[in-house]
């Protein structure tokens, strides 16, 4: 099985000399010996095979999870706490006590937990060549072309040179000297998958500089690749080059078999399943033996036992419904069985205390210099591309992301004798130092949140009159396309008020490592090609067109991770210049009114969206009177709407978005202000609170004459009285929009906070979405933009106070020129008791 099986030396370090390894016997199993009667029976279960397996398989997932739970608050990868796992149970500490080695790892269970790490760590090559897409490398722009090169040749030429100047000046022993050079060559490589990893781990896949970061990486790693090939045939006999040409022909072969056989028999057994559910188990299995099969052609024709499941996972299809259903089936079973005892067996033959301080700073010299090299190489021709300076700065320390493939890059380097053993050992040290050490300076440069910071605050209220409205809407699945077209609809866009809808189906990244937007085109035919999306583009192309020069529609698709899936929302927000987003509720509600659960990644997305969003957001809770049907507003001749008000600048936003709603002829619109002890002028107002007086009279002027709109008074004394208010409306509305931020102090809020489960909606948003607010209303829980940059913080009141005249426009564009009194208003008292 190549290097990834123990050898001489590697007993050796074990067990401290070979006296063990003169009898073959000592470090095999008997076939006897599987299956323990048990300790009832006399038997010691940790005699037989089968037994020890489960204890070493259950030891090592225990401490590398544990590991990786004290990390968890450094905010460590998981290849850290693989390796520091192998290293607690190998000879460094757990291992230095020769009671817990005879017991636990025998060297006569070495035999099996070395097969065991070998198919698990084929399946994880093949899992890792299924995430991966070849193609890429033809959409790689300049920039990432440039970071890709450089970021290979400059670490390879400073690390090469350091090496030079060690073997001619150093006193270390021969063995070692040799291996400095491919030391230097092997620290200057860089693989796609590893970096691809590390960024997810880090929750920055899809941010601007990850994207940037993943498109260098796949030209590194080829460089990189190239680059190792041509050092290992420079360092071959000339007797072994033709052997090894016959290899690298073989190799080929192999590939065109695997392309043209293998391929096309998996995805005939693919069609055997029908669109939209899952694949058969049959198809499965099918795969799993092709791994096993390609990995005995690649073992059997001399090339590495890894490279046939590489290459059969990166010719199947990445992302759904292949390699989404492949990764779910393998990933748990990889992560936290197979990889973990792929560590644990590499850690047992590493004895840190073994390697001579001297050998130590030699090759940790050379490693750092190649660290150096590929931070400067990613560095400087990121600036030279002038990109923000700690973008650049994070992929210079990205770049040194190190990972299971270079660590049995390593392996294979010591099993072909190129480098030392100790010298094996500090490199694979250094993966855990260097890899814990740039991780929190990572999170240090990358913030977020000051990507979509903006010098304006885009709002529905700060939007002038007269302007297209730019809403973004995402979209979980297809359940929400009919409500949120019919909320647009409802949001009354015209010739001279148009909106522009940036339309995001959301998706989760699964059996991929490569995250995408995509933008579609809308055609006049349906398409086909926009699959998954196909039904929700179509669905905004047939709105578009029933509402041309009024409404535009841009679709994309989103394929990210859950942690980072607002990076892509935010980051078209920012680039569209949108006022508004929409996000669907992470729940819906099933017939009879009970509350489903949908994945619950997408309410950390929502969460995400919320704190960093560079505009306003409204979170739709669906109750399902809207999803039927994209044309509500086209069928009803009455479209109840009402806006409760509390007061702040959420609901200010709230009630922006309602005045545009109160112009459309079929909506009869209802303000619902709350007031407490009926007070609403005082000479000691807030600010806040005058700004809300006039916002609510500019309300009132722009809906003077229009008999479909309503302005109620009521008067509460506490969050009683609040919640009485809302079991009032039960019924009485197919749309109630609130706002989601209150003053914590207000008495009209008092004691609700308490019963806050979904924090994300507020405290009256969180009740009218509860099971106990009965009927089938719409929610939409608004949130005003506040990140704003701190220079342009100080606005005018005045500004808060739009003319919602110009709001209000009417479908048919007619403008109401008169203003008077005559606006429908109602006040009374409201004083129930929970």
């Amino acid at each position: 099985m190549g290097s990834l099986a123990m050898e001489p030396d590697d007993i050796k370090d074990y067990t401290g000399d070979l006296s063990a390894f003169r009898n073959l016997t000592t470090i095999c199993m008997s076939a006897a010996m599987v299956q323990s009667n048990g300790i009832y029976f006399g038997s010691n279960p940790l005699h037989y095979s089968a037994p020890l397996l489960f204890l070493q398989l259950a030891l090592s997932s225990t401490v590398v999870g544990l590991t990786g739970l004290l990390l968890k608050p450094l905010g460590q990868p998981v290849m850290v706490s693989h390796i520091l796992g192998g290293i607690i149970l190998g000879p460094s500490l757990l291992g230095r006590s020769h009671a817990f080695t005879s017991l636990i790892f025998p060297l006569r269970s070495l035999i099996l937990l070395d097969n065991i790490a070998v198919f698990g760590i084929m399946f994880h090559f093949f899992q890792v060549g299924v995430q991966m897409d070849p193609w890429i490398i033809l959409k790689t722009g300049k920039k990432a072309f440039a970071i890709g090169i450089s970021v290979v040749l400059i670490p390879m030429i400073v690390s090469t040179s350091c090496a030079s100047l060690l073997v001619h000046f150093s006193t270390i022993d021969q063995r070692m000297l040799n291996s400095l050079p491919i030391v230097a060559a092997a620290e200057s490589v860089l693989a796609f998958p590893t970096v691809a990893r590390y960024l997810q781990e880090l929750k920055i896949l899809n941010s601007e500089f990850g994207r940037v970061a993943l498109s260098s990486s796949m030209i590194s790693g080829i460089v990189s690749f190239s680059i190792m090939t041509l050092t290992v045939l420079w360092k071959q006999d000339q007797g072994k080059i033709f052997k090894l040409l016959i290899t690298i022909v073989t190799g080929t072969v192999l590939v065109i078999f695997i392309v043209f056989v293998v391929r096309p028999v998996v995805m005939w057994m693919v069609g055997w399943s029908r669109e939209g559910e899952p694949l058969k188990a049959e198809c499965i299995y099918a795969v799993f033996l092709s791994v096993l099969v390609t990995g005995f052609l690649s073992h059997v024709t001399g090339l590495h036992i890894l490279f046939g499941p590489l290459v059969l996972g990166m010719a199947l299809p990445a992302g759904p419904p292949l390699g989404s259903a492949i990764v779910e089936k393998l990933d748990i079973m990889i992560s936290w069985m197979f990889m973990p005892i792929y560590f644990v067996k590499n850690g047992l033959v590493m004895n840190v205390f073994t390697v001579p301080l001297k050998h130590v700073a030699i090759v940790q010299l050379i490693i750092l210099a190649g660290c150096t090299g590929k931070f400067f190489g990613a560095l400087l021709p990121s600036l030279y591309c002038k990109m923000p300076l700690r973008d650049a700065l994070s992929i210079g320390l990205v770049m040194n992301a190190q990972g299971v493939l270079e660590l049995g890059l390593f392996k294979m380097l010591k099993g072909k004798r190129f480098i030392d053993g100790g010298a094996l050992i500090v490199m694979s040290a250094s993966m855990l130092v260097v890899t814990g050490a740039m991780t929190p300076l990572i999170r240090h440069l990358y913030n977020p949140s000051r990507r979509y910071a903006v010098y304006k605050r885009r709002t529905i209220l700060h939007s002038r009159p007269n302007i297209e409205l730019r809403v973004l809407a995402c979209i979980h699945d297809q359940e929400n396309v009919p409500t949120v077209i019919n909320l647009l609809e409802a949001s009354n866009p015209t010739k001279r008020s148009p909106i522009v809808i940036y339309a995001v189906h959301l998706l989760e990244l699964v059996g991929r490592a490569t995250p995408l937007l995509i933008p579609h085109r809308l055609s006049k035919r349906p398409s086909s090609s926009a699959h998954p999306s196909e039904h929700i583009v179509n669905a905004f192309r047939h709105y578009e067109q029933g509402n041309l020069g009024a409404v535009s529609v841009n679709p994309f698709t989103s394929v990210a991770p859950y942690a980072t899936m607002h990076d892509d929302v935010c980051t078209l927000a920012l680039g569209k210049r949108t006022d508004f987003i929409i996000i669907p509720f992470h729940k819906h509600y099933a017939t009879g009114g009970t509350m489903e659960s949908s994945k619950s990644g997408f309410r950390a997305a929502n969460n995400n969206i919320l704190e960093n969003a560079p505009c306003s957001v409204g979170i739709l809770v669906d109750r399902g009177l809207l999803a039927g049907s994209c044309s509500v507003l086209a069928t009803w001749s009455s479209y109840r709407v009402a806006v409760l008000f509390v007061g702040g600048p959420d609901d200010r936003e709230a009630l922006a978005l309602g005045a545009r709603m109160a112009g459309h002829p079929n909506i009869n619109f209802t303000m619902v202000r709350l007031l407490e002890n009926g007070n609403i002028s005082s000479d000691d107002q807030t600010s806040e609170v005058k700004l809300d007086n006039e916002v609510v009279s500019e309300f009132k002027n722009s809906i003077a004459g229009n008999d479909r709109a309503m302005y109620i008074e009521e008067v509460v004394m506490e969050g009683s009285g609040t919640v009485a208010v809302l079991r009032s409306m039960e019924n009485n509305y197919e749309l109630i929009i609130v706002g989601r931020r209150y003053n914590k102090g207000s008495p009209l809020t008092s004691g609700l906070t308490d019963w806050n489960e979904y924090t994300e909606l507020g405290v009256i948003g969180d009740i009218l979405a509860s099971q106990d607010f009965k009927g089938k209303t719409t929610i939409l829980v608004v949130q005003q933009h506040a990140i704003i940059v701190a220079a342009d913080l100080q606005e005018n009141s005045e500004n808060q106070g739009m003319n919602f005249r110009e709001l209000s426009l009417q479908a048919s564009e007619e403008v109401f020129e008169e203003e008077g009194d005559d606006v429908p208003i109602r006040r009374r008292s409201t004083f129930a008791r929970l």
